[in-house]
């Protein structure tokens, strides 16, 4: 069987996305390895009620892995929200949302109901993109 292990996200600083992440979304870690040998630092966080799924807060390269301009390129995209979405799930968006706002969390709109549920978003300290949804069970009849 295979199954999603991790995803990534690019992230500026690895230290600050990890305060983020566990601080003020509440998540725990999962890994913090340092592999000295090639400057590298493997960092996974994930929700302490999922076990099964991490996400690894992923330095942006630069040389040598990659040149200089493309890692400010890289960088910028990730900074202006072009790096990727998360898409996270909640029972109560409502109260998810008042709750991470009040340990910090800037949100990009209010809870706000679609067709599909209820949701907002919000951006880590790198620009990584993150929505949090309350999903609704379909009614095809409504449509």
């Amino acid at each position: 069987m295979i199954k999603i292990g991790h995803a990534q996200f690019w992230v500026r600083d690895q230290d600050e996305a990890l305060m983020f992440y566990t601080q003020t979304l509440g998540w725990e870690v999962r890994a913090d390895v340092s592999m000295e040998a090639w400057n590298f630092r493997w960092l996974s966080v994930g929700p302490a009620t999922q076990n099964e799924v991490g996400l690894v807060l992923m330095p942006i390269p630069g040389p040598p892995m990659i040149d200089e301009q493309s890692s400010a390129a890289l960088a910028e995209l990730v900074a202006k929200g072009m790096g990727g979405t998360l898409f996270l799930e909640t029972d109560d968006c409502q109260a998810s949302y008042e709750e991470l706002a009040s340990r910090g969390v800037h949100f990009n709109d209010p809870p706000t109901r679609h067709p599909y549920g209820i949701d907002t978003s919000f951006q880590d300290p790198s620009g990584n993109n993150i929505r949090l949804t309350q999903v609704l069970e379909f009614d095809p009849n409504r449509a």
